[in-house]
């Protein structure tokens, strides 16, 4: 649904009369397109002590001939980059503040800020050294909340040893395909992979590759579906029978294949396998069915409960017995990953919809778990969940005025996300370029100022 709001805001009549009332003036998003460069503008790139992240960066910015830069400047900057994996104490925190302050000021629309650091609380036990490192959150935070121009900030953490495996993070976040992402947190290397390869272009990561969409009839799953295509995979899109039409629609137009099928069937993971078996298997499965049932929880009886819960949450744990065994030729190859569709919902709650938080919550639960599964890390399979926030489909459209208004502005960026946001972010974690990411819930929401 368009955004006629920001659409006024963005014209020289609305920009003057807005800037005069001081409302709010969403910039429109820059996003992905295939022949864009992957940062419009130089990046300034720092860090602290030897900065060995900064270094690395700047091998990947040098691949696409991309302007690097050690002081700000009077350079119009595309992004910002800060190397803090070696501060030790609070006090080496001034480093951030020494780069961001005249970075922030020459960052142009669209701009990007990356924080880099460690784990906090991994392999020691020096208080210093934890709140240091922790404190870089409440910076990345901060900052992405003072961006202004369709600008995001966002943190990665690369845990020892990961620092060959962060290109695929680097490149996400620095380009139009993390439009709607800003004050997150990303971690690399938990799972101990320490490199990962490298796809024959950036611009078609999921080459060859075979991919199973849940949902993928309409709104977010088609967004997938599309997404995953054009990067080069195979798609299988997966939806209820009632929504036939639509799904082969979908289907025929990126050339992959639709099945019909409930997801709450006790057979839908076999029969994805079954389906899959004449590709050789699955290298990516996106979780992406969910409905909502939404009543007050006094209001709400069992069936209205067993349902959200059955579909959003139990159906991937069902499906995931089938589609995880090793046996089964059609099923989710070693190297493969699994991609969760969660909610913001699922973090900060939202009044009328228990039982969806619930299973959204519990989507968030499982790839906890599912992550540090020693058997799933040793087959080199990743589990990751993107949590949307308000993103504009026919779901939103139908929302009241007033309450749909504020769901759009109650953010860093004053507007709703597009479906195509949160595919963005789900094509990200399935490239075998995101090997050494895992366990993540990255909220796509334009830094919503609910939750955490």
């Amino acid at each position: 649904m368009a955004d006629t709001y920001t659409s006024f805001v963005n014209s020289p009549i609305g920009g003057r009369l807005a800037g005069a009332l001081g409302l709010p003036q969403p910039t429109e998003l820059r996003r992905y397109e295939p022949d864009a460069p992957l940062v419009p503008g130089p990046v300034l790139l720092g860090g602290h002590g030897s900065a060995p992240l900064a270094v690395k960066i700047g091998a990947i910015l040098a691949i696409d001939n991309i302007p690097v830069l050690s002081e700000a400047g009077s350079h119009k900057l595309g992004a910002v980059v800060v190397d803090l994996s070696e501060v030790r104490t609070p006090a080496d925190l001034e480093t951030a503040r020494a780069i961001l302050a005249p970075g922030l000021k020459a960052l142009g629309r669209h701009g990007r800020v990356i924080i880099l650091g460690r784990p906090p609380y991994e392999g020691h036990q020096d208080a210093a050294l934890g709140a240091a490192r922790r404190a870089l959150e409440g910076i990345t935070r901060s900052v992405g909340k003072e961006m202004r121009g369709g600008g995001t900030a966002n943190l990665v953490l690369v845990a020892d040893g990961a620092d060959g495996a962060i290109e695929s993070t680097i490149r996400f976040l620095l380009s139009g395909r993390s439009a709607y992402v800003s004050g997150q947190v990303i971690e690399v290397g938990a799972n101990g992979v320490a490199s990962a390869p490298v796809p024959a272009a950036w611009e078609r990561p999921l080459d060859g590759k075979v991919a199973v969409v849940t949902g993928a009839a309409r709104g977010i799953g088609a967004a997938i579906a599309k997404v995953m295509a054009r990067d080069g995979a195979k798609v299988v899109c997966v939806d209820i029978p009632a929504a036939g039409d639509a799904l082969a629609k979908v289907a025929n137009g990126i050339g992959g294949t639709a099945l019909q099928l409930d997801v709450t069937a006790a057979d839908a993971g076999a029969r994805i396998v079954e389906h899959c078996a004449r590709f050789g298997g699955i290298d990516i499965v996106v979780h992406n069915a969910g409905i909502t049932r939404d009543k007050l929880l006094a209001n709400t009886d069992e069936d209205r409960w067993a349902s959200v819960v059955d579909v959003n949450l139990l159906s991937i744990l069902r499906m995931n017995e089938a589609l995880l065994d090793q046996a089964a030729t059609g099923g989710l190859r070693d190297g493969g990953h699994l991609v969760l569709v969660s909610s913001i919902a699922g973090i900060a709650g939202n009044r009328g919809q228990s039982n969806y938080a619930a299973s959204k919550a519990g989507v968030i639960g499982l790839v906890r778990t599912m992550s540090g599964d020693a058997a799933l890390i040793e087959r080199g399979i990743t589990v990751n969940a993107v949590a949307p926030g308000f993103i504009e489909t026919e779901m939103t459209a139908k929302i009241p005025f007033a309450t749909r208004e504020v769901g759009r502005r109650l953010n860093s960026m004053s507007q709703g996300g597009l479906p195509v946001d949160v595919a963005e972010t789900i094509a990200y974690f399935s490239q075998d370029a995101s090997a050494a990411v895992t366990g993540n819930i990255v909220r796509v929401c334009g830094q919503s100022l609910l939750g955490a």
